[in-house]
């Protein structure tokens, strides 16, 4: 039985990492990805797909790498999941649905990782920092320009990859995947 996923591509149209959206559901289609449809231009895609939500990130990762030339990580979850990120997030309706953030975790912190995060970022900034099931829940507050928590530093103090989407995309990616 197939399931309705959302693809989230890391490092999509950030940096020198330009890939058309158009171009991008192309070459999935050419891949064998089924019932595609991007949403926006940051690296969001919802499909239809039988396997298991990590072959389905190994092959996404490496046609990123093959057909458009640079490494991306690829968070697949099911429209359920898309949903806990939401509905889980502790600060969504207490901040800015622009500057709340749902990080999508490749995998879960070895333990003691982010409590050691969210020690270190007490002293350092207004942000304010929760962690799910495999998702990281972010407040930037001030916005995200102005604060210097980054995707490499997330990765270097977790141990695990991830890519960010805020309230704003979250829920229009949800009323796409129909729920």
């Amino acid at each position: 039985m197939s399931t309705r996923y959302l693809a989230l591509l890391g490092s999509i149209n950030i940096g020198g990492n330009r890939v058309k959206m158009v171009d991008l559901k192309a070459a999935l289609a050419q891949e064998g990805l089924q019932e595609l449809e991007t949403v926006a231009a940051s690296g969001n895609v919802i499909l239809t797909d039988p396997r298991e939500p990590f072959l389905i990130e190994m092959q996404l990762e490496q046609i990123l790498a093959e057909r458009f030339g640079f490494k991306s990580c690829a968070m697949v979850r099911s429209q359920a999941e898309v949903r806990e990120a939401v509905d889980d997030n502790p600060f969504y309706g207490v901040g800015s649905d622009k500057m709340v953030h749902s990080i999508f975790l490749s995998d879960q912190p070895q333990p003691g990782r982010f409590e050691d995060l969210f020690e270190e970022r007490k002293a350092k900034g207004d942000e304010r920092l929760a962690l799910g099931d495999r998702v990281l829940f972010l407040d930037y507050v001030h916005g995200v320009s102005a604060s210097d928590i980054t995707g490499k530093l997330l990765e270097r103090r977790l141990g695990v990859k991830g890519t960010a989407r805020n309230m704003n995309s979250l829920k229009n990616i949800l009323n796409k995947m129909g729920g």
